[in-house]
């Protein structure tokens, strides 16, 4: 018999690890919430024709497809089956996909029910996505999103406010040593046209969006194995030693596409951001000249959220993309979103000990079951402390003592409460702290204020 076990990059969730994690989707909710934004759900599958073409080469290898249902093969060409043309076989054997991730879906639903939104629309997403991509730790092939995202206004205060969103679920998650990385496409054009390479830059883009991983030697190594000239590489290597805080690295940038107007335009729209968000007294934002997001949709500000101890890989990232919709027929709708990477979000918050300890407990009080001679008294209990919104449970049959308390510690039941039948004929019970033994005798009307 085979071992039994779920698919690879994809984990299941016990009852306390899906309580802690709806305490953390449930938090990063608020601070959507908080500045306005609506949500939003979209199904788990697309139409692959809306996915391709907008994630990248790479992105669009990690597409989960999905068969087309019955005989598939049967009305496909034999010289494909053949020859294994693979980009001709796909869409006649697989018309839906799996969703990458939010933001392409949303961009279609903007596009399909324009007619009933009102702009700028401001949506979030929390639901799950799927890549196929090699596991690994913090990586899953199936993983939840949060987005939010701005569509309908070009207006930089947009990018400012997701930055605050980010600030405020951190704080609300007492997470600190976080960075928000921040660069601009419109910078990384500016850097391919200085370079001589401006019809290349999503070759340059893909290559040093890498440099995280693999280091600064093999992006210049699969730089040069895309043919990028010696000269191109030269003029590209101090961008991967840049020193200093922000402000220094944009000076030396200013000089460094002077002769490049849309890089320039770049260095405004990323100060415009920053200077407006050291207005609201927000510190994280970081430039980082090296930051690519191999996505092509992205056209403006694109951002990365870092933890500063290198303990996790990237825990969120965005960006602004002003011709998505157009792909889908809608022009001169510009967007910008962010999203929360929530599993490593969670695995982070599990590593520094971070989650509430009380959220665990969702039964906080279990009636002993005695027997069919108090049962009637002990369901009326039940009742009442449900009735005043706590959360209790009646053990389901008269088992020993010792096996319904051992319940109650399994499930870290903070109270116990005792009704026999001279307690129930007082109207009383004994209510039994288990954290610290203590048991007293008590009226059953006063059971609701003491457990609270």
């Amino acid at each position: 018999m085979s071992k039994v076990s779920t698919p690879k990059g994809t984990r299941d969730f016990s009852p306390a690890e899906v309580i802690k994690r709806q305490y953390l989707f449930d938090t990063i909710r608020k601070s959507f919430q908080k500045f306005g934004f609506m949500p939003l759900e979209t199904p788990s599958m697309e139409n692959l024709s809306v996915l391709t073409g907008k994630y990248g080469e790479e992105g669009d290898r990690l597409i989960f497809k999905i068969l087309n249902s019955g005989d598939y093969l049967n009305k496909i060409d034999e010289k494909i089956l053949v020859n294994k043309e693979v980009k001709a076989l796909t869409p006649k054997i697989s018309e839906k996909a799996l969703r990458y991730d939010l933001t392409v879906p949303f961009a279609r639903y903007v596009v399909q029910h324009q007619n009933d939104i009102v702009f700028p629309f401001k949506r979030y997403q929390i639901q799950p996505v799927w890549r196929a991509e090699r596991p690994q730790k913090g990586r899953y092939r199936e993983f939840f999103q949060c987005d939010a995202d701005v569509v309908g206004t070009e207006s930089l205060l947009c990018e400012v406010e997701l930055m605050q969103i980010y600030e405020e679920a951190f704080k609300a998650l007492n997470l600190d040593g976080i960075a928000i990385k921040i660069n601009n496409r419109k910078i990384l054009t500016g850097m391919a046209e200085v370079i001589g390479e401006k019809d290349r830059i999503i070759d340059m883009t893909i290559a040093i969006d890498k440099l995280d991983k693999i280091g600064k030697d093999k992006v210049l190594e699969e730089l040069k194995g895309k043919n990028f000239s010696d000269d191109s590489l030269k003029k590209l290597d101090p961008l991967f030693g840049l020193s200093g805080n922000s402000e220094e690295q944009l000076t030396f940038m200013k000089t460094y596409l002077k002769d490049s107007e849309i890089g320039l335009k770049g260095i405004e729209e990323l100060e415009t951001v920053m200077n407006l968000c050291k207005e609201v007294g927000l510190e994280l934002l970081e430039f980082e000249v090296t930051l690519a997001r191999g996505l092509d949709y992205y056209t403006g500000a694109i951002f990365e959220v870092k933890v500063n101890d290198g303990s996790m890989g990237s825990i969120g990232a965005g960006g602004r993309y002003d011709n998505l919709t157009e792909i889908f027929g809608l022009k001169d709708v510009s967007g910008v979103g962010i999203s929360f990477g929530a599993d490593r979000i969670y695995d982070l918050l599990e590593m520094r000990d971070l989650f509430p300890k009380d959220i665990a407990q969702t039964t906080k009080a279990l009636i002993i079951n005695f027997g069919s001679e108090t049962l009637s008294s002990n369901l009326k209990v039940v009742k009442e402390l449900r009735d005043n919104g706590i959360p209790t449970e009646i053990y389901p049959s008269d088992a020993k003592m010792k096996k319904q308390m051992k319940y109650a510690d399994g499930k870290s039941i903070p109270y116990v409460i005792l009704q026999g039948t001279d307690e129930a004929s007082q109207g009383k019970a004994t209510l039994k702290n288990m954290a610290t033994g203590e048991q007293k005798l008590v009226d059953v009307k006063d059971l609701p204020s003491l457990i609270r």
